[in-house]
């Protein structure tokens, strides 16, 4: 899981590759949930890069991007976006894969 050092950063990933944005914040009971099952998604889909973003210090690019809950995954390829699973209910890993297999 690749862990944005800062804006500039960020939005190097959104221009470039297949990532996939996995919103997220300490305090959320939901994201702490799925979190360590993280490692296995991104095992089952070596062709994404996994990028974190902490929801709270990137207030603004959430707003933005309509993230109002978490945990939420947007896939974006080179600039553009592939597909999103964003809303505030727990995820699964399943749902994950599902979401991420149907792409």
């Amino acid at each position: 899981m690749i862990i944005p050092k800062n804006l500039e950063e960020l939005a190097g990933y959104v221009e470039n590759g297949k990532n996939v944005f996995f919103f997220t914040a300490d305090w959320c009971g939901d994201c702490r949930f799925i979190k360590p099952t993280m490692p296995e998604i991104e095992a089952d889909f070596p062709e994404y890069q996994f990028i974190e973003v902490d929801r709270d210090e990137y207030m603004d690019v959430a707003s933005e991007w309509n993230i109002f809950g978490i945990p939420s995954f947007v896939v974006i390829q080179d600039g553009k976006e592939l597909g999103r699973l964003v809303n505030k209910d727990r995820k699964t890993k399943e749902e994950i894969e599902t979401f991420l297999r149907n792409l």
